[in-house]
């Protein structure tokens, strides 16, 4: 009887495929039909450079009124190279299990109201056909814009203390500038940590597991690998370099719309924030200095009253090197509360 009976179970009893009844509902020849659906994958595929996989094709597929097989639409991808891009494979760029000295982090307390106030640098890894090369970077955080990179095939120092140098040759900083990276052994180590000193520049380090310190540049290494190294194939390591310049100084810096700087690029931002030759420091910050500062008459430390404070507020297991720098007058306590306990 009509209606008691789905296509499926109409489909076996007749000895017929669902496929071939569905072909024969549409009165469509199979290879017009395997042309369509061939040339939707392929328009699909291309939009999205090659991140979606057979699942999700399926899905798009059927969104524009083409009920398609995932079964098929693998096999067509399979069939016409389309399969999409594997993920690449991690690489940790970041050894923070070391034995050096682990500077305090200044970064979160600055605010920033000029450039050459607060540099932050990272590594990362960029895979070439036959090996992994990797980037070094130094942005400045006021403007987001790259003021220092350079290139190699070796995860050292030395790698990081060529674009730490690139960015004191191009930007010329004052002494005071606050340097902040991650806890890995190239930014801690004696060489670029006696670099840092010698330009008269102030090392700074995350919080241990707190990735949200450098994100400027963690974005920026995003973007980079989004728009320009995923976006080509590179013949060698010259190559890459040529790309890699031109995507930082011609096109990021001076091209690229920035949405956290209102839609202006890196140099625009600059110009139109501060255009003297001379730029103000940073101010630092500490709004709950009093609460958790706060000393009893016999000279011991008050447990602050509230739990929201970080804490990393406590200067151990870092270099004292790292608080050296004097408080501005603002940052500092009054009152009561700023006199130097006294033992009893």
């Amino acid at each position: 009887m009509p209606g008691t009976l789905g296509v499926e179970p109409m489909c076996r009893l007749a000895g017929v495929s669902r496929a071939g009844f569905y072909r024969f509902l549409q009165q469509r020849h199979p290879a017009e039909e395997d042309m369509e659906v061939r040339a939707a994958i392929h328009e699909i595929a291309l939009e999205h450079r090659r991140r979606y996989g057979y699942r999700r094709i399926a899905v798009e597929l059927g969104r524009c009124g083409m009920a398609v097989n995932r079964k098929r639409v693998a096999r067509l991808m399979r069939e016409d190279n389309l399969l999409a891009l594997q993920p690449k494979a991690f690489v940790v760029t970041t050894q923070s299990e070391h034995e050096l000295e682990v500077y305090l982090n200044l970064a979160w307390r600055m605010k920033l109201t000029a450039i050459n106030q607060l540099w932050v640098a990272d590594i990362t890894y960029i895979r070439l056909r036959g090996e992994f090369v990797y980037l070094a970077l130094v942005l400045d955080a006021f403007s987001r814009k790259v003021v220092g990179w350079e290139l190699g095939r070796t995860l050292t120092a030395r790698l990081a203390l060529m674009a730490l140098e690139r960015a004191v040759a191009q930007r010329q900083p004052s002494p005071g500038l606050v340097h902040h990276s991650d806890r890995g052994v190239q930014y801690a180590s004696a060489e670029y940590v006696g670099a840092l000193g010698s330009y008269g520049i102030w090392p700074s380090m995350s919080r241990p597991a707190n990735p949200y310190d450098n994100a400027q540049c963690e974005s920026f290494i995003k973007t980079l690998k989004r728009e320009e190294i995923y976006a080509h194939r590179y013949q060698d390591m010259a190559d890459l370099r040529a790309h890699i310049e031109q995507f930082i100084e011609q096109y990021y810096n001076r091209q690229r719309l920035h949405s956290a700087l209102g839609y202006r690029t890196p140099e625009e931002f600059e110009t139109a924030a501060q255009p003297e030759a001379v730029w103000p420091g940073a101010s630092v910050s500490f709004p709950r200095h009093g609460e958790i500062y706060r000393w009893k008459r016999n000279g011991e430390p008050v447990r602050p009253s509230s739990p929201a404070h970080p804490i990393d507020e406590s200067p151990v297991g870092y270099s004292l090197a790292g608080c050296s720098p004097a408080e501005p007058a603002s940052a500092s306590p009054t009152g009561a509360e700023s006199e130097t306990p006294q033992p009893e």
